[in-house]
């Protein structure tokens, strides 16, 4: 885990990110890079239209920008070595999107403040943009994070094959910090699976991985959603994770999606890793 891609605008939002990646980079060496992306001021506009520009007025908005990353920077990452800043004019997510392919990120960690679900429908939310097409994994937080550890994973999972891909970017997360693994089966009334059947459907999904520290759990809820902050709830989960689809538009809000439901509610960090 070598770069971690943290998108900030000083919300306590991107605070409660900046705890969870200063201590994930502190755990693995890994270089920070902080991205913000800020509209242009009314008096900052193309030069090819031929339009007066309020040059001094823009340099000292910028510088002012400037000036508060690095603020930031020694807030929050007083006791990271290797913090890089940047500062985009483009749209959040794709800006975002476009900066973690340019240093090849291998963590994207972003604060979310959630939206409702009109909102999801008409505008969708940056943080959720990012997250359903993301191809490396997102950590998602809502809350404060000065506890944050991660002592104990979950990954809540169908185990079909078509989620290995998911589960090895789980692992590979789940290495760096020698925590204890759940792996995480909803039974639902819609979707039963006596208790048996799903213990060996994940021990045939997880048999060629060698693990060690990891206990299979088969939860019964009314919900895949409930089940999943249920558990967690009750086990005092540190990270919660899922494979995420990509679903789109409004099919995929009208199609249901566990990721994006629990995107809403979910108090835990959570670790989206795209199939």
């Amino acid at each position: 885990m070598k770069k971690i891609l943290l998108p900030i605008d000083f919300s306590r939002h991107s605070e409660y990110a900046s705890k969870i990646a200063s201590k994930i980079a502190l755990k693995n060496n890994s270089e920070i890079h902080l991205i913000h992306m800020i509209e242009l001021p009314s008096g900052f506009s193309d030069m090819a239209s031929g339009v007066n520009i309020s040059i001094p007025e823009s340099m000292l908005y910028i510088k002012k920008i400037k000036d508060n990353i690095l603020d930031y920077k020694s807030t929050y990452f007083a006791k990271n070595n290797n913090v890089h800043h940047a500062i985009r004019f483009q749209n959040p997510y794709e800006g975002i999107r476009d900066y973690s392919k340019k240093i090849n990120a291998d963590l994207i960690i972003m604060g979310s403040k959630g939206h409702t679900a009109l909102e999801e429908i008409l505008f969708g939310s940056n943080t959720e943009k990012v997250v359903r097409n993301s191809e490396i994994p997102v950590i998602v937080s809502k809350r404060d994070s000065d506890d944050f550890r991660l002592k104990k994973l979950v990954f809540a999972s169908t185990f079909e094959n078509d989620e290995i891909k998911a589960f090895e970017g789980f692992l590979n997360f789940a290495s760096k910090f020698k925590s204890k693994i759940y792996l995480l089966k909803i039974n639902t009334p819609e979707k039963f699976e006596n208790t048996t059947d799903s213990i060996k459907k994940i021990t045939a999904f997880v048999e060629k991985y060698n693990l060690e520290n990891y206990s299979i759990k088969v939860y019964n809820d009314k919900s895949v959603q409930n089940g999943i902050l249920n558990f967690s709830n009750e086990n005092n989960i540190d990270l919660v994770s899922l494979a995420t689809h990509g679903r789109s538009g409004l099919s995929r809000f009208f199609n249901g999606s566990v990721s994006l439901d629990l995107f809403k509610n979910v108090l835990n960090p959570l670790l989206n890793l795209k199939v």
